[in-house]
């Protein structure tokens, strides 16, 4: 698919999507005859893991530790060529649970934010006249 199909499905600016090609994070699958990029649905994937990490507060650098650790897990699947030693593995394997940890805690950090920002909200009404 072309980067502006990509873009519709990903609610991600062409500009974005570009910066995250240039950076390495995404790579288009792809070319058309003429040069341009084409996305495949494993390329739209990676951008939602991109697009989701960013409201936790992951920076470029985690997120693009955490795709590497995942893509070298992947690869190492039962009938994929890569070998990886269990040391390797295991140590690829914490990376990724210590980032689905930080996740959930920085979603409840978001959740609290939120109940207090309602909570705000909802006493404004209090001051108002009837």
């Amino acid at each position: 698919m072309q980067i502006s199909e990509v873009a519709a499905r990903t609610e991600l600016p062409l500009r974005t999507i570009r910066q995250y090609e240039d950076c390495g994070l995404v790579v288009p699958s792809a070319a058309s005859p003429g040069g341009f990029p084409l996305y495949t649905d494993a390329d739209v994937a990676r951008l939602m893991v991109v697009r989701r990490m960013q409201p936790l507060g992951f920076g470029l650098d985690e997120t693009r530790e955490l795709l590497t650790s995942v893509d070298r897990l992947a690869a190492d699947l039962p009938g994929t060529d890569g070998e990886l030693d269990p040391a390797e593995r295991e140590l690829l394997h914490t990376r990724v649970r210590r980032y689905e940890q930080a996740a959930a805690a920085r979603v409840a950090d978001l959740r609290l934010q939120l109940a207090r920002a309602e909570e705000f909200a909802t006493s404004l009404r209090s001051h108002l006249p009837v």
